[in-house]
């Protein structure tokens, strides 16, 4: 087992007790997810062995290859990257989450695909990307169309609205990020206002490896970790 792996992996899941203290929550209500792009599928076995079962990729290609290569293990896959709409026929089915539903032409070729694949016996689940600090080089709905496209694609009868996920701009004092995760739940409790019981928007997918603490304190039930985990370099993928 690579020492490594379980000391991150320890030190991670303090700092995710400690975070959830201090916000009155339970650590069990917070998912671990480990972002894996480009990292080995031995690396990914080795964290699994550590009781890690959440896996997060960034690209469809990678992840569907991994996915084959790791079909003996019982992982739950994330879909944590930007998601092109000609991908969408490979995507239904192969991931319990899809983190980055960025626009209502893409949730409405999601619901169509899986109406399709699944005969309308099953749901995609997808959170919504939310782009809150307004950076062009990120994708996502700007808050104050957010609410609108909530409805919109929440009446979908193929696609499962479940939350929103954000990425925050990168800041060397997390506490400066503070504001955008905030900002996110309260985005997510308006949406529930407006919905009510037609959807459980309990999901709020915030927080990376340089500032996840502080996202859990604002609200995350999930935080996507990769360099925290597996190094700033990680190994390189087997063939």
């Amino acid at each position: 087992m690579p020492s490594d792996l379980n000391a991150n992996l320890n030190t991670v899941r303090t700092q995710i007790a400690g975070a959830a203290e201090r916000s009155g929550r339970d650590p069990a209500s917070i998912r671990l997810v480990a972002v894996t792009k480009q990292v080995s599928t031995d690396r990914i076995r080795a964290i699994h062995a550590l009781g890690i079962r959440a896996i997060g990729e960034n690209r469809v290609q990678e992840a569907l290859r991994k996915q084959a290569e790791m079909a003996d293990l019982a992982l739950e896959w994330h879909l944590i990257g930007h998601l092109q709409t000609n991908k969408v026929k490979q995507v239904i089915g192969a991931f319990d989450l899809i983190h980055g539903v960025d626009s209502v032409k893409l949730a409405r070729e999601l619901d169509a695909r899986a109406a399709a694949q699944w005969l309308g016996k099953s749901r995609q689940d997808v959170l919504l990307q939310v782009n809150v600090a307004r950076e062009a080089s990120k994708h996502g709905f700007f808050p104050e169309d957010l609410l609108a496209a909530a409805q919109e694609i929440q009446s979908l009868n193929h696609v499962n609205l479940r939350g929103l996920m954000t990425v925050a701009p990168y800041a060397v004092q997390p506490e400066s990020v503070r504001g955008v995760f905030r900002r996110l739940r309260e985005l997510r409790d308006a949406c529930q206002r407006a919905l009510g019981d037609r959807a459980e928007l309990s999901e709020l997918s915030m927080g990376m490896s340089q500032d996840f603490p502080v996202a859990i304190e604002e609200g995350a039930t999930i935080v996507r970790i990769g360099s925290a985990l597996f190094g700033r370099r990680p190994a390189i993928q087997q063939l």
